[in-house]
């Protein structure tokens, strides 16, 4: 598996935070996503992304007219099965903004990640 993330040539960390933590998420799976390959040399260093937990390459791409999209790949023999989120405009946001807004107050203590309060 190897994940490829997209955003505006104004962001400046470099994997976004969302590319790690979908590779965490992965590796915390047990499984074996990218077993150990032929010896490869890299022409340009990094050319083959950054690893992160279990093997799992992050590759980062900065370029205007961006927004943010992340894709997952997974392959195997024969297959490729690609998992591709797509943001295009920053509104589709607004709905998780107003949720956190509204459910801050019931909070009892610090919450990272809408996944915890939806």
């Amino acid at each position: 598996v190897e994940i490829i993330e997209l955003h505006h040539n104004q962001k400046a960390d470099a994997p976004s935070g969302t590319a790690i933590q979908t590779a965490q998420l992965l590796a915390g799976l047990g499984k074996t996503y990218n077993p150990a390959m032929v010896e490869e040399t890299e022409k340009l260093a990094g050319a083959r992304g950054s690893i992160a937990d279990d093997n799992i390459r992050i590759h980062s791409v900065r370029l205007p007219g961006l927004v943010a999209h992340q894709e997952v790949i997974f392959g195997a023999p024969g297959q490729i099965y690609t998992l591709r989120h797509d943001t295009t405009d920053r509104s589709c946001y607004m709905p998780g903004v107003l949720l956190a807004i509204r459910k801050v107050t019931q909070l009892k203590s610090l919450v990272y990640g809408l996944e915890k309060i939806l």
